[in-house]
């Protein structure tokens, strides 16, 4: 099924339309001033923006920030402070970390010897691939450089290995693999703090809002037991729904063992990827350092030692966009949060829920948070709009803070899985051909039952365990 976009003209219309019915149609609280509401328009507007992608997201975020210093009643020094901001620079840095990642070989030798140790199977390819994620997810901030460069190359190349191609021999194994390794990759970025790029912005939107520090190592201890426990169980399920005809995959190690002789022993190149790989995540763990230091000392590593050099890095187009609507977008929803808006909302939903007890408030919640994940393609568009009213709404009825903060944080990735745009990986997986839109659907749907069950159970048990909560 091929979604037809709007033309840039049509979708820049939208726009307008939705700043100016956010500015004009909705009644302003009049606890808030003119220009907040008119910044409130104007990033409501630019989140609209990031789905229809008129123009570039980072182009989009700078006349955005452009506009907030005219009409939002920021000063262009305010409206640029995001980028001194060290989370943008912690991402910008595992970007570039990333690159020799996937420039040296040394992603895909991990997701080789995986696949050699596990491949036995159809169901333990899928556990290999999902855990080659996980591992990578350490220091590889987007799960389409993971999945897109790694995870699903081998994932297609050992399907084709049992002749299963779109089309009639989908079923052999592809569509499965398709499928399981995505529904994987989901649950993944919710484990790890640096395994999207939107956690690092929770993280940092959880202690400027909610004054509730989050770091990659509260991050891992959180979302580790939870993350595991549905990393086994997602691909069974996925296996139960919509199992391959292929069943035994002795030939998937074989290819495995045959790729990683012919790259053969580790060259000086990988060794000094793996060693700041290794350094860094130990930095993160065992430092307290900010995260974004042991990152761009990791970088400077790699630059001195010639493994990336700087032209490689400017040309980095990914990268450097994801900075620009990064620190972009992070000031608005701070300047946003400082104009009183996210407590604005807060104190109309709480009104209106009142009757609601606090769990049945925080169930709800949750849900809406969960299933508004249909109407978005991009984790990071859903955490900006949503992230921090909706955290203000759970804090106003007594939810613990550390409970509102990881459940929203962690269940904007997990609703990635519902749909086939739901987030950067999901077109990639999607466009192989192998799976249905209906299927892709339906397996989505049952799937998030399933993890909302384990996180709701098991991840807040864990947390209430380690003192979260």
């Amino acid at each position: 099924m091929r979604k037809e976009r709007l033309s840039p003209l049509g979708s820049m219309g939208i726009l307008i339309g939705i700043y100016l019915a956010v500015v004009f149609l909705v009644p302003r609280p009049d606890v808030l001033k003119p220009e907040a509401w008119r910044l409130l328009g104007l990033f409501a507007s630019t989140i609209a923006g990031l789905i229809l992608q008129p123009i570039a997201g980072g182009a989009l975020v700078l006349i955005a920030m452009t506009l907030s210093t005219v009409l939002g009643g920021l000063t262009i020094q305010k409206a640029l402070s995001g980028y001194s901001d060290p989370v943008v620079w912690l991402v910008l840095s595992a970007f570039f970390i990333s690159n020799a990642l996937l420039k040296t070989g040394l992603a895909r030798r991990i997701a080789l010897v995986f696949v050699r140790m596990f491949g036995r199977t159809s169901l333990g390819v899928c556990y290999a691939l999902g855990f080659t994620d996980l591992v990578l997810a350490a220091i590889i901030p987007s799960s389409g450089a993971r999945s897109g460069g790694v995870v699903l190359p081998i994932a297609r190349s050992v399907a084709e290995i049992y002749g299963s191609k779109p089309g009639e021999t989908a079923s052999r194994l592809g569509s499965f693999l398709m499928v399981g390794v995505y529904q994987s990759i989901c649950v993944v970025s919710a484990t790890l703090l640096t395994a999207q790029a939107s956690n690092a912005l929770a993280a940092r939107m959880s202690a400027q809002f909610l004054h509730y520090p989050i770091t990659w190592s509260s991050w891992f201890q959180a979302g580790i037991v939870p993350g595991l426990v549905s990393l086994a169980i997602v691909p069974w399920f996925v296996y139960r729904l919509h199992p391959p005809s292929v069943r035994e995959t002795p030939e998937a190690a074989g290819f495995a063992r045959s790729e990683l002789a012919a790259m053969g022993a580790m060259k000086r190149d990988e060794l000094i990827v793996c060693g700041v790989f290794i350094s860094v995540c130990g930095l993160w763990v065992f430092s307290k350092l900010d995260a974004s230091v042991p990152a761009l000392l990791g970088s400077g590593v790699l630059l001195v030692s010639g493994v990336l050099e700087w032209k490689e890095l400017m040309a980095d187009r990914i990268a450097w966009d994801v900075f620009i609507w990064y620190g972009g977008l992070f000031e608005m929803a701070r300047a946003l949060g400082e104009a009183g808006v996210s407590q604005a909302f807060a104190a109309g939903v709480s009104s209106s829920l009142a009757g609601f007890g606090v769990v049945t408030l925080f169930t709800v919640t949750l849900l809406v948070y969960f299933y508004s994940h249909y109407g978005f393609a991009s984790i990071t568009a859903h955490t900006l709009a949503l992230f921090p009213a909706f955290c203000t709404v759970l804090l106003s009825r007594g939810v613990p803070v550390g409970l509102a903060a990881f459940s929203l944080a962690c269940f904007g990735n997990l609703c990635a899985a519902l749909t086939n745009y739901g987030t950067t990986p999901a077109p990639m997986f999607f466009a192989q051909g192998y799976v249905s839109f209906g299927a892709w659907w339906r397996i989505g749907f049952l799937t998030s039952l399933l993890t909302l069950l384990v996180w709701g159970t098991v991840g807040f048990g864990w947390w209430k365990m380690i003192g979260i909560w």
